[in-house]
């Protein structure tokens, strides 16, 4: 049975455990490590890998201490090399390339961000649970069958953003960048709704912005979309 724990979920830091009972992993390492010892109660040495999408700190900040605690970290080519950062805990891998860890198979696929070689991954256990992780993408081309847990960001909305850019409290810049890199309500419905949501148990709404975002609408619209159970970690 998949267990999911939100270490951290917002622009100044994301990390998440997730474990099939069998093999714990961290989704990101993209706070202080301190906080993330804290988070899995010092027990670090039981964490069997962490998955790294892109290379910005919010991601992975505690990379080098995570690999240091002989951790293998799993990314692309272009998010290895814009960390720069050499060591041979670090796993290069390839959309649309599936790979073992522990109990789990994961398959990266590609996503759409301002980064070098930005990763998803689709996470299955030997129980039959399909794990969908993420985020920091303004668009999945993919559609996913048989998905039983969904941790997808949710940043801002286009509504939320209209207003704060009318009212002065956001430069019309920042509109341009968040259409093309991150996830929007808006988009989050489009892609649940393309997607077989049968088996699913739940919804994680990731990584909401300080300023774009209303917790409580977001877990609200989502829901009655669905009729699932929704979480949005802070």
């Amino acid at each position: 049975m998949i267990e999911v724990t939100a270490l951290a979920s917002s622009s100044k830091g994301n990390c998440y455990r997730v474990t099939d009972g069998h093999t714990p992993l961290l989704l990101e390492c993209g706070i202080n490590y301190r906080e993330i010892q804290k988070g899995l109660d010092f027990q670090i040495s039981e964490v069997s890998a962490c998955l790294v999408t892109h290379e910005h700190g919010d991601h992975c900040k505690a990379i080098k201490d995570v690999m240091k605690a002989g951790i293998d970290c799993y990314m692309s080519a272009g998010t290895a090399g814009a960390i720069n950062v050499q060591h041979h805990r670090i796993k290069k891998v390839k959309a649309k390339q599936q790979f073992q860890v522990g109990t789990w198979t994961i398959l990266p696929f590609d996503v759409q961000h301002d980064v070098s070689e930005p990763l998803g991954f689709l996470l299955a256990n030997q129980a039959g649970e399909k794990l969908l992780f993420a985020t920091d993408t303004y668009y999945i081309r993919y559609k996913f069958k048989g998905l039983t847990h969904l941790l997808v960001e949710c940043n801002y909305s286009l509504e939320i953003l209209n207003e704060n850019i009318m009212n002065g409290k956001v430069p019309p810049v920042m509109k341009k960048r968040l259409i093309k890199s991150h996830f929007s309500l808006e988009n989050v419905k489009d892609f649940l709704k393309e997607n077989d949501l049968s088996k699913v148990q739940e919804i994680w709404l990731l990584h909401l912005s300080d300023s774009n975002s209303n917790a409580d609408l977001f877990k609200k619209e989502i829901m009655k979309l669905t009729g699932k159970v929704v979480y949005v970690p802070s």
